[in-house]
């Protein structure tokens, strides 16, 4: 089939199993050959073609609500809704969304990048439904790895109790990025081998029809019969017991289990989940064989072997500097543990975990215990090491507000993704963090100029004992500098001059530290002299260093790849401010009061005017007439 003619889902109405068969092949040869070329999300794709069809023809989108959990799993769901012919600029700089996007489509009726979210806001689509008298279905799709996130078992809890008519489809693959773990997941595990249980059920209702009526003994007789075999069949019924009508396990592959299981779902009142096992990478073998989340999303890729293609770099990357730097000062300290939620692979940390197994621990898609974990910890004097993005970092906020900074308690934050980071877009640019951490009393927030440096920062971290510290890292390679072979501590607080001036500074730290010294040296052979600063500590400021900067009367240019709001221009203003220094100017640059999109980081700091170009521009401006004139 021409996957490039579909305007709408309403074709799948009239094909039948043999011909949705042959479409989800050629919707798997598009997606492979595509994605080869453009990278993305291909393993959890591939797993869900079966299911996605099977959705779109029993339920009429978007006047049926389906919601995508994360949405990493949307790329059929965007075949389908008619935007096929946009692939080739998927995750592209203002290309194709790998996630759902409203203003895309009327059949993305709810964007996410995070997990987890799908059952609380079809919760408030079915409430609404309700209220407003309408007739639809609300049809939520969450993996077994979101279910863990403990937004999602708030939500089961909710809709458990208000019973509004709602088909929760369970997508399970054994998966989330990494392999699943928890007590969840167990549960899903016993489900998945007690599949007799609906149609055991199914086939004592029928025989107790069959049976005359004897008044109501012989009714409550039959369902506490019935649920002895629920027991017996499956071991803890957990929906059940928590308000839904459970039904499956069913194939996810199989076209009439999934249109047989969808129908009934349909005529059932109150909530249902409907449990079904799908294959994450289903029909292309390097997929279906990854054990680890390789393939949960990758770059370019050679479609015979599987090859991934990546560019030449021999600098490590940051995750794994970081990583191997902890696992390094662990094998001296048997107080430091690594914590992570669901990204032991994302973070590097498969080296710690195969050498510390019992200090590693993968908490699952459940950021907020993970930080509140690693304050147990801390408060028995451990060392525990959170490695998290940042953008996953945001919703363990109040934990590591009030069990962390206000406990004053010695957990190191590897905020990992800080800054922009590309494809992925909005749900995942790493931007706020600076603005979110600063504010909190205790905390102490660092950024290396480079990989040595880095390693530095790990080693002062874990030695620190004065409360929580954080580094923020970027995505990607470091630059390859040589490395010191002795660790040393970084005094707290203190920045590092990089390049002398006395015409005017930049204060600067991380990833924009490169663009500063080639702006800096672009305004040398103009006879303007900038100092360069790497004011490595966002929080504590160098105090010392700013005085002599103010006092010296220097025009101040602040740049950070964060969020202007609240960041670390802001507070360079507020010490100016504080200590008096009226008449000193201070500009910034740094990310806007936005959400950035999806495309690569070169195209996107271009457009929020995050380049060497625009710091020589804007310090120009920022000099005396006679100066500029010079």
């Amino acid at each position: 089939m021409d996957l490039l003619s579909i305007k709408d889902p309403s074709f799948l109405k009239k094909m039948n199993n043999a011909e949705l068969e042959g479409l989800s092949e050629d919707i798997r040869k598009f997606l492979i050959e595509n994605l080869s070329v453009t990278g993305g999300h291909i393993g959890p794709n591939l797993g869900v073609v079966e299911l996605t069809l099977a959705l779109h023809k029993c339920f009429d989108s978007p006047k049926d609500k389906i919601l995508w959990d994360v949405g990493h799993q949307s790329y059929v769901h965007k075949i389908l809704t008619g935007r096929a012919g946009q692939f080739n600029s998927l995750r592209q700089y203002k290309g194709l969304c790998g996630f759902p996007k409203m203003s895309e489509s009327e059949h993305d009726v709810w964007e996410t990048g995070h997990s987890s979210t799908s059952l609380s806001a079809a919760m408030g689509m079915a409430i609404a439904r309700d209220i407003k008298g309408e007739s639809s279905f609300v049809v939520p799709v969450i993996g077994d790895g979101a279910l863990t996130g403990g937004m999602a078992l708030e939500a089961l809890n909710h809709i458990g109790h208000e019973q509004k008519n709602m088909i929760v489809l369970l997508n399970d693959n054994e998966m989330s990025i990494a392999p699943n773990v928890g007590a969840l997941h167990n549960v899903l595990g016993k489900l998945r081998t007690a599949g007799k249980y609906k149609w055991a059920k199914d086939e004592l209702e029928y025989l107790l029809k069959k049976i005359p009526a004897v008044g109501g003994k012989l009714a409550s007789t039959a369902e506490r019969v019935k649920d002895s075999l629920k027991y017996l069949l499956v071991s803890g019924v957990f929906f059940e017991e928590l308000g839904f009508t459970y039904l499956g396990p069913v194939d996810g592959h199989d076209f009439e289990d999934l249109f047989e299981n969808l129908q009934y779902a349909k005529k059932t009142k109150g909530p249902v989940l409907l449990h079904v096992i799908t294959k994450k990478g289903k029909g292309y073998s390097p997929a279906e064989d990854d054990k680890i989340g390789t393939w949960h999303g990758t770059g370019q890729y050679k479609i015979e072997t599987g090859a991934l293609i990546k560019s030449v770099n021999t600098a490590p990357s940051w995750s794994a500097l970081v990583s191997e730097t902890v696992r390094r000062l662990a094998r001296e300290d048997e107080r430091i543990v690594a914590i992570t939620p669901a990204m032991p692979v994302g973070s590097k940390l498969e080296n710690f975990a195969e050498e510390f197994p019992e200090r590693m621990y993968d908490v699952g898609i459940a950021e907020q215990h993970a930080a509140t974990m690693a304050a147990g910890l801390a408060s028995q004097k451990m060392k525990p090491f959170l490695a998290i993005y940042s953008t996953f970092l945001q919703r363990a906020y109040d934990q590591v507000l009030h069990d962390i900074s206000r406990q004053n308690l010695n957990v190191f934050l590897g905020v990992d993704r800080a800054g922009l980071v590309g494809a992925d877009g909005e749900t995942h640019q790493g931007v706020f963090d600076v603005s979110f951490l600063r504010h909190l009393p205790n905390m102490v927030l660092m950024m290396p100029k480079d990989e040595n440096e880095g390693q530095h920062m790990v080693y002062t971290a874990i030695n620190y004992n004065d409360g929580p510290i954080a580094m923020r890292f970027p995505r990607g390679n470091g630059y390859g500098v040589p490395m010191d072979s002795q660790l040393k501590e970084i005094p707290i607080g203190t920045w590092e001059i990089l390049k002398k001036g006395k015409d005017a500074a930049i204060l600067t730290f991380g990833t924009t530290i490169p663009m500063a010294l080639e702006a800096a040296h672009l305004l040398e052979k103009q006879g303007v002299s900038v100092q360069v600063v790497n004011a490595r500590f966002i929080k504590p400021l160098d105090e010392e260093m700013l005085h002599d900067i103010f006092q010296s009367r220097l025009p101040v240019l602040t740049i950070e790849e964060a969020v202007l709001q609240g960041g670390f221009g802001s507070a360079v203003l507020e010490f100016a401010h504080d200590q008096g220094y009226q008449n000193v100017e201070i500009d910034r640059i740094g990310i806007p009061d936005k959400f950035i999109e999806h495309g690569s980081v070169k195209e996107l700091l271009k457009e929020i005017g995050l380049t060497t170009e625009n710091i020589v521009a804007k310090l120009t401006s920022m000099l005396p007439e006679k100066k500029k004139r010079a």
